[in-house]
C-alpha cells in the first residue's frame, strides 16, 4: 500500500473526528459558553451546511492550482478552525472554527480521491478511495465516545486540541508522503473552471450525483432517528445506544472496504446491488425492530449496505466527468444534501404520527429510487467498464 494513501487516510480521520465528536460534547459546550441547546445544535448544523458550500467553492476556486499543494492547505485550513475552536473565548468564535474547519472537508474528500486512485495501477483505484475513506469509517466508529470520554476527563478545549494535532500530523504527512505530481495527467496542468463545468454537461454526471444523494437520503432517512428506534422500539436502555451506534460504525467500516474492492472488479452490478441491499436491509428493519437481536444484526448490515456504493460512487463520478474534481467535490455536497433531505422527510413521518419505525420505511423508499436511479445510469452507460479508460487529470 503506498504510503500517501495512509496519509490521506489519516487526513480523513481527523476530518471525520471534527465532524462526529461535538455530538458528545454539546452539553459541556453549551454551558462552557453560556448558549442554549438549540445555538449549540448549530455546531452540527452550520458545519454541515458549510460542508456543501466549501467543497463547490473551494473546489472551483482551486481548479488550476496542482493538487498536492491543495490538499495541504485544505489541511492547513482544518488545523486553523480546529485551533479556534479549542481556545474560543465564546460562541461566535467557536461557531467560525467550526465552519473554517468545515470548508475543507468537501474539497478534501473530492480532490482527496483523485490522489489516491493515481497512487495505484488502474484497476485497484476504488480500493485507494476506499483505503483513504477508511479513516472518515473509524471517526465514525470512535468520534462521538472520543469526544464524550476525552471532554469528560480533560474538557472539551482538550478534545479539539487533540483533533488539531491529528491534523498536524495528517499535514505533515501529505506533505512529505505524497508525490507531487500526484493526481496529474502526465506532465498536463490541471483544468480550469471552465472545464470543470463543462463535465456536467453529462447526463451520467447528474445521475451519478443523484444516485449518491439518494442512497445517502435513504441511510440517514433511518439513521438520523436511529436512537428512538432503538430504545423506544426495540427495548433498549439509552445507555445502550453508543455501543449500538459502534456497531453501524464497525458496518460502515467493512461495507466501505468490500465495497472497494467490488468495485474495482463490476462498479455498476456493485452499485445497484449495494443500493439494493440498503432498501431491503431498512425495510427489514422496519418489520424486525421491535426484536432486540434483529436490530443488532440489521443496524451492522445498515452500515455495510450504505457505505458500499461510496468508493465506487466517487471512482464513476470522476471517470463520467473526466476526471473534474469539482464533479468529485460535488458527489460530497450529494451526499450532504441527501442527508439533509432523508432527515428531514423522517422527522416527517415521525411528525404524522407513524411511528419510530417509519423512518426505515422512508429511508428504504428513498433507497429504492437510488437502485432506480443507478440502473436507468448503468443502462445508459452501454459498455459497463467503457468509463474506465477516461484518465484522470
Amino acid at each position: 500500500m503506498p504510503t500517501g494513501l495512509i496519509a490521506l487516510a489519516l487526513g480523513g480521520f481527523g476530518i471525520g473526528l471534527t465532524e462526529f465528536l461535538i455530538a458528545g460534547l454539546l452539553p459541556q459546550v453549551a454551558s462552557s459558553l453560556e448558549v442554549s441547546e438549540a445555538a449549540a445544535g448549530w455546531l452540527i448544523s452550520g458545519y454541515a451546511l458549510s460542508v456543501a458550500v466549501g467543497a463547490i467553492a473551494l473546489t472551483a476556486a482551486t481548479a488550476r492550482l496542482p493538487r498536492k499543494p491543495v490538499l495541504v492547505g485544505l489541511v492547513a485550513l482544518f488545523v486553523i478552525g480546529n485551533l479556534l475552536s479549542a481556545i474560543a473565548p465564546d460562541y461566535p468564535v467557536m461557531l467560525l472554527g467550526r465552519i473554517v474547519a468545515a470548508l475543507c472537508h468537501g474539497s478534501f474528500f473530492g480532490i482527496g480521491s483523485l490522489v489516491a486512485r493515481s497512487l495505484v495501477a488502474p484497476e485497484k483505484k476504488s480500493r485507494a478511495v476506499a483505503v483513504m475513506f477508511a479513516g472518515l469509517t473509524v471517526a465514525n466508529v470512535l468520534g462521538v465516545p472520543f469526544g464524550a470520554l476525552v471532554g469528560e476527563r480533560w474538557g472539551w478545549r482538550a478534545a479539539f486540541w487533540a483533533v488539531t494535532a491529528i491534523g498536524v500530523l495528517a499535514l505533515a504527512g501529505i506533505a512529505t508522503l505524497v508525490p507531487g505530481r500526484a493526481g496529474k495527467q502526465g506532465s498536463a496542468p490541471p483544468s480550469g473552471l471552465r472545464d470543470q463545468l463543462r463535465a456536467f454537461r453529462s447526463s451520467q454526471v447528474w445521475l451519478t450525483l443523484a444516485a449518491t444523494a439518494l442512497g445517502y437520503g435513504g441511510m440517514f432517512g433511518a439513521f438520523s432517528y436511529i436512537a428512538y428506534t432503538f430504545t423506544e422500539v426495540s427495548g433498549f436502555a439509552p445507555a445502550d445506544v453508543a455501543w449500538l451506534l459502534m456497531v453501524y460504525g464497525v458496518g460502515l467500516f467493512v461495507g466501505n472496504l468490500v465495497g472497494g474492492r467490488a468495485a474495482d472488479r463490476d462498479r455498476d452490478r456493485t452499485l445497484v446491488l449495494a443500493l439494493l441491499g440498503l432498501t431491503l436491509t431498512l425495510a427489514l428493519f422496519g418489520l424486525l425492530a421491535g426484536s432486540a437481536a434483529a436490530s443488532v444484526v440489521l443496524v451492522f448490515l445498515m452500515g455495510v449496505t450504505g457505505f458500499a456504493s461510496v468508493p465506487g460512487m466517487i471512482t464513476r463520478v470522476t471517470d463520467v466527468a473526466h476526471g473534474a474534481a469539482l464533479a468529485a467535490s460535488a458527489n460530497v455536497s450529494a451526499s450532504n444534501i441527501g442527508n439533509a433531505l432523508g432527515a428531514w422527510l423522517g422527522g416527517l413521518a415521525i411528525s404524522a404520527g407513524l411511528g419510530y419505525t417509519a423512518p426505515l420505511y422512508v429511508g428504504a423508499g428513498i433507497a429504492l429510487t437510488s437502485v432506480v436511479v443507478m440502473v436507468v445510469a448503468a443502462r445508459r452507460a452501454g459498455a459497463p467498464q467503457a468509463a474506465d479508460r477516461i484518465p484522470t487529470r
